[in-house]
């Protein structure tokens, strides 16, 4: 049980412990987190901040802060280098909810109304670009309005009853939709992840000798587009899309996936 999921049970660690941190400086006082995931202070020394919060701000006409863009500079840095759209899969709160939505589908079986090959997952791109020609006409952060990782966020630290209903939207959408909806599909913030995530130095690696076609790594996989060289060569998953969650090596019971560094 936690050989196969130990990679899961640390993303959940992470994802909560994040959480955590944030609602604690908002009602305890405790200073490692305040703020949310767009903006936070850490230690009350610095600021992170999520680049396309920013650069919604910028495109607002609003100039951010210098600590405020250096913080942007720091999480940009960081993701790119290090694992690209690992913010999707291990610091993300959304994810445990599309996680559950997932894993709920495939337990009952539950067909969805669209299928996940027909349906392009570019569009996340699409509304990347139109969050800041919004934020451009309306002078305010248009995608930050609707934004339900900010919005859940509000509602595990402040309690609001229309959060925890905006959420529940997104884990409809998971399940009953289209598979994968809003992390495969749709989020602009993994878009921006991904696309940064070029020469990413953390990527899942393939030993094709191992492979027995089981196709389990498939069955799990968020983004299964990346997967596409499983049983075909040796190499490494160089998809930026990928969001080295790992499910993948967790269920994989022929050691033909792991993390390798660049």
């Amino acid at each position: 049980m936690i050989k196969n999921n130990k990679y899961l049970i640390l993303r959940r660690f992470v994802q909560l412990t994040t959480l955590f941190l944030f609602f604690a400086g908002a009602n305890f006082g405790l200073g490692i987190l305040k703020g949310n995931l767009s903006t936070a202070n850490v230690f009350g020394k610095f600021h992170l901040s999520d680049p396309y919060a920013v650069l919604q701000m910028a495109f607002t006409g609003y100039f951010p802060t210098i600590e405020i863009i250096i913080g942007a500079v720091i999480v940009l840095v960081f993701y790119s280098l290090l694992g690209g759209r690992i913010f999707c899969s291990w610091v993300c709160p959304l994810n445990i909810i599309t996680d559950f939505a997932s894993y709920l589908r495939k337990k009952f079986k539950i067909k969805t109304l669209l299928k996940s090959g027909i349906v392009s997952r570019k569009i996340r791109y699409y509304v990347l670009v139109l969050g800041l020609i919004l934020s451009f006409i309306t002078g305010v952060a248009a995608f930050e309005l609707v934004n339900p990782i900010s919005i859940l966020f509000r509602g595990v630290i402040f309690g609001t009853t229309f959060s925890f209903t905006a959420v529940f939207i997104i884990f409809l959408f998971d399940l009953l939709i289209i598979e994968h909806g809003w992390c495969g599909h749709v989020c602009p913030v993994g878009a921006v992840y991904s696309a940064t995530g070029k020469f990413r130095l953390l990527k899942i690696y393939h030993t094709s000798e191992n492979c027995t076609l089981c196709m389990k790594c498939k069955h799990v996989c968020p983004e299964v587009q990346v997967l596409g060289i499983i049983g075909k060569k040796t190499g490494k998953i160089n998809s930026s899309e990928c969001t080295d969650c790992a499910r993948c090596i967790d269920v994989c019971d022929d050691d033909a996936l792991k993390f390798k560094l660049k």
